[in-house]
């Protein structure tokens, strides 16, 4: 009996090794997956900060009718803080600053007049309590949680850290990923090509979708279907690699020798074959070692589909990364689908004139169809057949 995808996934999860925790600077963490709770070095911000560019002054006084001040003093960001003189003073200050003792307003320098050393207030100018200043530890406590353990350190995440006083963060290390393409019919782009043959573009799919991702450590090889030269290739990149990800040869023709190989060579088989279109000969097994080997179905559709529905998430939750919260959107016209298998559905999102999101169905002409995929933006997951599911179903999406 064929195992569902939630059943192949539970599978995989059950059997992944958990990637080594690295301490590196801050610059070399994106796209990383932070291993440690970051906490508030002190209040943010660590101080009553102008948000301005213009005069501080005492609002009181303002209020009471004084609206010619004399300027002090100019309080630069970056500067230890001034103190107002006296209240019918004011001190020049810029955006970021310390706002100076004494003050507790700040007027914007389109609002007022200077001559002479002095600032005049126009009439329109506001003059409550701690305007135009961002109070300190409004945004955050000394000591405070600020990023949890499993995070993905994207751009505002690592700006949390440096703001945290962290030089270095300690991150899952990231796996050495081996991208293995078999057959004999496959031709690099730019090499002359016979009526036969075809061009070998799964493994770049593969590498495009890792490192949009982040993955860095990626290794690319390409395989004849050869017994001897795939024992050979693939017991070489389990010895140098945690995760290898093939695609082709896991059906049942006589030249799908890749689940063969592997047993030969250590790899326990975890499963082989999963209910659903397309995919359906997907393997995955575990090496000797605790390696992750995912045997891809050849047919572009179904390598690419089989690669953000599986591996994508096996290789984030062996870093410890928290997983993101499912995307649901509704079909955009109705599918019907006969066969027994969950259903991955290439789809294009588009918004109506209320800005809501709707899955356009694409289907391709086959699991071979890689041209179909071009200006779609992911697939969504339907549930197996026979149905006819309606305009207006909500199931997952899953991004390419």
């Amino acid at each position: 009996m064929l195992i569902t995808p939630r059943q192949a996934e539970a599978a995989i999860g059950e059997r992944l090794a958990c990637m080594p925790i690295e301490s590196l600077p801050l610059l070399q963490c994106v796209g990383g997956t932070l291993r440690e709770n970051v906490y508030a070095e002190r209040d943010q911000p660590p101080f009553d900060r102008v948000t301005m560019d213009g005069i501080a002054g005492d609002s009181e006084t303002w209020r009471q009718g004084v609206r010619r001040l004399k300027i002090q003093a100019t309080q630069a960001a970056g500067a230890p803080p001034l103190t107002l003189d006296r209240k019918d003073h004011v001190i020049e200050v810029m955006t970021g600053a310390y706002l100076p003792a004494g003050c507790d307003c700040v007027v914007p320098v389109e609002l007022i007049d200077v001559k002479g050393g002095y600032a005049t207030l126009k009439a329109d100018a506001v003059t409550t309590a701690f305007h135009n200043i961002h109070r300190r530890g409004t945004d955050g406590r000394q000591g405070s949680l600020l990023l949890e353990a499993g995070t993905m350190l994207r751009a505002p995440e690592l700006a949390v850290a440096a703001s945290a006083g962290m030089e270095r963060v300690r991150v899952s290390g990231q796996p050495a990923i081996m991208v293995v393409s078999t057959g004999d019919e496959l031709i690099e782009p730019g090499e002359p090509i016979a009526d036969y043959q075809v061009r070998r573009s799964n493994a770049y799919a593969v590498a495009a979708t890792l490192r949009q991702r982040g993955f860095a450590r990626i290794g690319d090889d390409h395989v004849r279907d050869d017994e001897d030269m795939l024992r050979e290739r693939l017991t070489l990149h389990l010895t140098t690699h945690e995760v290898l990800v093939l695609s082709g040869g896991v059906s049942m023709g006589r030249f799908d020798l890749v689940p063969k190989v592997l047993q030969q060579i250590g790899v326990q088989q975890v499963f082989h074959h999963i209910a659903q279109r397309p995919g359906k000969p997907m393997w995955f097994g575990i090496g000797p070692d605790g390696q992750s080997i995912f045997g891809l179905p050849g047919n572009p559709v179904s390598t690419l589909v089989c690669l953000i529905r599986y591996v994508i998430p096996a290789i984030a939750a062996s870093m410890a990364t928290k997983p993101a919260a499912p995307e649901r959107l509704a079909l955009a016209a109705p599918v019907t689908f006969h066969a027994p298998l969950a259903y991955f559905l290439p789809v294009a999102i588009e918004h109506d004139d209320w800005g809501r999101a709707w899955a356009i169905p694409r289907p391709p002409n086959g699991s071979g169809d890689f041209l179909s995929l071009a200006g779609t933006d992911g697939f969504v997951e339907l549930p197996p057949g026979p149905n006819t599911y309606p305009k207006g179903f909500v199931t997952s999406l899953y991004r390419w």
